[in-house]
């Protein structure tokens, strides 16, 4: 089955990676390829117009990877994950989703 779309880690997001053990990043990266196959709500959600998160749940942690798409290449739309964080609340901290805002508005500056 091919891939409904390409994922793409910004430095914020790599940064955030590499700070978590192997098996929670390796949770992260399968179910961020089952995302990229099936429509699951559970593994990717939207949270306003233009971002996103992957969810995964490792071990009784929730680990979030906020994400927004590049349409500006008509052949290949790019989610591209701006940062991560480890859920502590129920609800994702609105510091979180101005920050994805901001990293996304920086990234179409480029």
């Amino acid at each position: 089955m091919k891939p409904k779309f390409e994922v793409v880690f910004l430095e914020q997001a790599i940064e955030f990676m590499s700070k978590l053990d192997s098996k929670a990043k390796s949770k992260i990266y399968y179910n961020l390829d089952k995302a990229k196959l099936e429509n699951d709500p559970k593994l990717f959600k939207k949270l306003t117009d233009e971002i996103w998160k992957f969810r995964t749940r490792y071990q009784g942690i929730q680990y979030r990877l906020f994400a927004f798409w590049d349409k500006t290449d008509k052949a290949k739309t790019l989610v591209l994950a701006t940062h991560g964080i480890v859920k502590k609340v129920s609800k994702v901290p609105k510091a979180e989703i101005e920050k994805a805002l901001k990293i996304s508005a920086a990234y179409f500056e480029e």
